[in-house]
């Protein structure tokens, strides 16, 4: 029995043809799909929110900016040990299981915020989002492959598209959340803080600034457990059941040391993944420095950010009927480091608004990569989607280096070099496909 991607739209069961080799959805899956979809949007509010976080708890922890950038350090450590292991319990297990193991876990982590916020205690926060982290890496191990085998193989990157363009939505919520429930818009100056120190008073503004934490976290663990009921009471088609049962029973892992495509979208996932955080991450203190902006409106501008990162992924998904996916990409990413050079040797609004675009270019990106690195390969798909996952691990190092470096050369807009560097990797893996897929038409061709 052979994959769908193999048969590339011929019946996998020998009973009928489930779709023509371009259809975006088969009949029949439109249900799983939406509801999958629903969990791209649910894992983007808490991806965002830890923008809002990291410039929270410098304030009520008094921490540095490379302290506070542990907050995606412990967030994305969760998504690299948990990937792999994901993996082999969807082989084992099937789709489902990832999903709900997932959403209890992410609850779990939700949750454990309360705690967090009455000891005031920094790490027990990091613990909490690591928990949420391991919950969102069984998520994406899973709702990704998943959606890219919802139908033909040919049209695995549009599909993808389409769905994480619901992904941004949700950081756009959580930074609105962020900074609607989280910000309380009370900036002391130093002046300020000495007097409250003197009156006894400030431990106490430090407190209700760490509880203002909790409440969001509360609510996003209640909605992980409702859509945990509905993934649950969820039927796979009929031809992913049959997908799941292939990979259980064959397909050795060892075989993906020999796809270059493969490797070099690990590489490429963890450059990607570290520019964006980093891109995002330090936003906020970027219009403080340069733009002389409130936090408030600095967490308006972040959400604008999302705004156009959700815009650019429709736009993507749109253009992969007339381009294809590694030329749009490769276009998107020397776009990106053109504006980050601008965002480096114009720290003012020009240089602002530079970064603030860089969000739009950068849309495609996890997408493409994710179904790009996926192609060929059969029964490994499901580990293959793991190891794409532990590539996040690029936001977990690359940011506290772009912290590091902004301290370094105390400098936020010099420490944009980071995310331009990340952004180049990612040009460069889409001309690598290019060529790739050039090779790979070329060989068919002759064998037929």
């Amino acid at each position: 029995m052979t994959s769908f991607q193999e048969t590339q739209g011929r019946p996998i069961d020998g009973s009928r043809q489930l779709d023509s080799p371009t259809a975006l959805l088969p009949p029949g899956v439109m249900r799983p799909f939406i509801l999958v979809t629903g969990l791209f949007f649910l894992w983007g509010i808490p991806n965002n929110l830890n923008d809002v976080l990291i410039r929270q708890f410098m304030k009520s922890f008094e921490i540095s900016r490379f302290q506070a950038g542990l907050v995606q350090s412990a967030f994305y450590l969760g998504y690299f040990i948990l990937a792999l292991p994901a993996g082999f319990l969807m082989k084992r297990r099937g789709y489902k299981s990832g999903f709900m193991t997932g959403l209890l876990l992410f609850a779990t982590g939700c949750f454990l915020f309360f705690p967090a916020a009455i000891y005031e205690r920094y790490w027990f926060f990091l613990a909490a989002l690591f928990v949420m982290a391991s919950g969102l890496a069984f998520l994406e191990t899973a709702s990704n492959p998943f959606v890219t085998q919802l139908g033909p193989a040919a049209t695995s990157e549009q599909r993808l598209n389409l769905a994480q363009s619901f992904n941004p939505l949700g950081c756009i919520t959580g930074i609105l959340v962020g900074t609607a429930f989280i910000f309380s818009g009370v900036e002391l100056s130093q002046r300020q803080i000495a007097s409250m120190k003197a009156a006894g008073t400030y431990a106490a503004y430090l407190h209700s600034e760490i509880l203002r934490v909790v409440a969001p976290y509360l609510v996003l663990g209640c909605l992980a457990l409702a859509w945990a009921v509905m993934i649950g009471l969820m039927r796979l088609p009929a031809f992913l059941q049959a997908r799941e049962h292939v990979a259980e029973v064959s397909g050795d892992w060892r075989d993906l040391l020999h796809k270059p495509h493969f490797l070099f979208a690990v590489v490429a996932q963890f450059a990607y993944v570290g520019a964006s955080v980093c891109t995002w991450s330090y936003f906020i203190q970027y219009c403080k420095e340069y733009g002389h902006a409130t936090e408030r409106l600095g967490g308006i501008l972040l959400a604008c950010t999302m705004v156009l990162f959700t815009i650019g992924r429709f736009v993507s998904t749109a253009l992969m009927q007339y381009f294809s996916p590694n030329k749009i990409m490769t276009a998107f990413g020397l776009i990106n480091a053109a504006l980050l050079l601008a965002g480096i040797f114009s720290p003012n609004w020009i240089g602002l608004s530079a970064i603030l675009f860089t969000s739009f270019f950068m849309s495609l990106m996890f997408p493409t990569i994710f179904a790009m690195g996926l192609k060929d390969l059969g029964a490994n798909t499901n580990i293959a989607g793991s190891f794409i996952v532990m590539a996040i691990i690029g936001g977990a190092v690359m940011t506290p280096v772009m912290g590091l470096v902004a301290e370094h050369l105390n400098s936020t807009a010099l420490a944009y070099q980071i995310p331009l560097y990340g952004n180049l990797v990612v040009a460069l893996y889409s001309h690598f496909m290019r060529n790739y897929s050039t090779r790979k038409l070329t060989v068919s061709t002759f064998e037929i």
